[in-house]
């Protein structure tokens, strides 16, 4: 499958899921999306890629472009792309950082492999991106986070 075909696929999932919806702010971002049978396998799934800036530089491409993250989580990772302003809730916020400090890659990873239930999140893995693209992409949206 082409990658046009795979992002209208994406795309259109994402509408699809926020189309009877108009934005509305996460309830609590800090709280894991992961299920909590499911949840100590996910923190225990450890980055093989380390946060360098070839890595995040990666992340950024990809994030920018054939992961479509852009499109809910915005160009400044603050969950105010084009697609994320019509989704309940919205998308999440990766400037936050203290959603970053109680995340662990692992869990970030299961979202975007598994997609994210009553949100607009699509399973990502191995539609669009590969699971080492994934990590990559982690990289660099802990790098929204500014310190804090």
């Amino acid at each position: 499958m082409g990658y046009l075909s795979k992002f209208l696929g994406v795309s259109a999932a994402v509408l699809l899921l926020s189309a009877s919806v108009v934005g509305a702010e996460e309830k609590d971002p800090l709280k894991t999306r992961v299920p909590a049978d499911q949840l100590a396998d996910a923190k225990a799934n450890k980055n093989p890629q380390a946060s360098t800036p070839e890595s995040i530089a990666k992340g950024k491409a990809l994030y920018e472009g054939k992961g479509t993250c852009f499109n809910c989580h915005g160009k400044n990772g603050d969950g105010q792309g084009e697609a994320g302003k019509i989704l309940n809730p919205s998308p999440r916020d990766f400037t936050n950082c203290k959603f970053h400090k109680k995340r662990k890659d692992g869990e970030l990873l299961w979202i975007i492999k598994n997609g994210s239930a009553g949100t607009g999140m699509v399973s990502l893995i191995p539609a669009a991106i590969t699971e080492e693209e994934a990590w990559h992409i982690i990289n660099y949206e802990r790098s929204f986070c500014k310190g804090e």
